[in-house]
């Protein structure tokens, strides 16, 4: 019979939380605890995973990670399953989730990739406060009533007020200016699509949105594209949405795509200023498929391969 058990630090041990109608109470995640788990999903600093992933893999789990600790190490694969469900089979006990940003710009750039070979893409990302984590929704929130009631508006988790404004910096600044989130949309979009020479160029930007984020793109292809075809190579993918319709203002917004499972794709046209070129907008949810679902995802295509049995631990910070 599969069961379910909740992991946490210490400081949440001993908490009661509802799960399909069922309470069950949060145990301290740390060394000795996996045994009899048959999978475990992580949802934990780097530093953490690294040093609890080993001992669960010892003791025969498999490890389904959300953070960034693994994502670029070659024994690990790196896995959106509706690009590379075949990676599942060559894991070695730990299986990487993308970063939210690349999950939700990929769901747009895989199917044209398929239709027309990707060559290279800039993208410009309008990501949500609530990839920062519930400290910023709360933020946020503070702000604009603040804001409303004129009182004073204090800045604790991000370095400027992210109310009515927008701020081109998530993650800390690398020595080539880019910062680490850029540099993960490069990196991880290589890896996941196997195109190791890729060329891509990202600004992500943290803007006044609860959940959800969207991507501009602008992405160049090997043969001729049209609008018509990439529409095409859209619709008929499974993790994405065609809502594009632009002379009646159909196109998709965060807002809209909030709680959904498919990211939504719109604005697609020809780029001005690239050869075979796209210009093409996408909105997803970066707590679904960015994170908590993709990584469901991954664990229930491996169940329906025989690759795990369903019982599951959740691990949580």
């Amino acid at each position: 019979m599969a069961s379910l058990r909740l992991f946490a630090s210490a400081r949440s041990v001993g908490k009661v939380l509802e799960c399909a109608g069922k309470k069950y109470t949060v145990e301290e995640a740390k060394i000795g605890v996996f045994a009899g788990v048959d999978v475990a999903f992580f949802a934990t600093e780097g530093a953490i995973t690294k040093a609890l992933a080993p001992d669960a893999v010892k003791a025969g789990c498999v490890v389904i990670d959300k953070s960034s600790a693994f994502r670029m190490d070659p024994e690990v694969p790196l896995v959106i399953p509706e690009i590379n469900p075949e990676e599942l089979r060559n894991h070695k006990g730990i299986i990487a989730n993308p970063n939210c940003s690349t999950a939700v710009a990929l769901m747009a750039l895989w199917p044209l990739h398929k239709a027309f070979g990707l060559k290279r893409y800039f993208a410009a990302t309008y990501q949500s406060v609530s990839g920062t984590g519930v400290d910023a929704i709360e933020e946020l929130e503070a702000q604009v009533q603040a804001y409303v009631k004129g009182g004073a508006i204090e800045k604790k988790v991000y370095p400027y007020q992210i109310a009515f404004n927008v701020i081109p910096q998530v993650d800390s600044f690398g020595p080539n200016g880019y910062t680490g989130e850029e540099t993960k949309m490069m990196l991880e979009s290589r890896k996941i699509m196997g195109l190791p020479a890729l060329k891509v160029s990202a600004t992500t930007v943290r803007v006044p949105v609860v959940r959800a984020h969207s991507v501009a793109i602008n992405a160049e292809f090997e043969k001729s594209v049209s609008v018509e075809a990439a529409q095409a190579a859209i619709a008929a993918f499974e993790g994405a949405e065609l809502v594009d319709d632009p002379a009646n203002k159909v196109y998709p917004t965060p807002l809209e795509f909030s709680s959904k499972v498919k990211c939504g794709v719109g604005r697609i046209r020809l780029d001005t200023a690239l050869d075979n070129g796209l210009a093409l907008w996408v909105s997803g949810d970066n707590l679904w498929k960015g994170a908590a679902l993709n990584a469901l995802q991954n664990a229930e295509l491996m169940v329906r391969e025989g690759l795990l049995k369903s019982k599951a631990a959740l691990i949580g910070a």
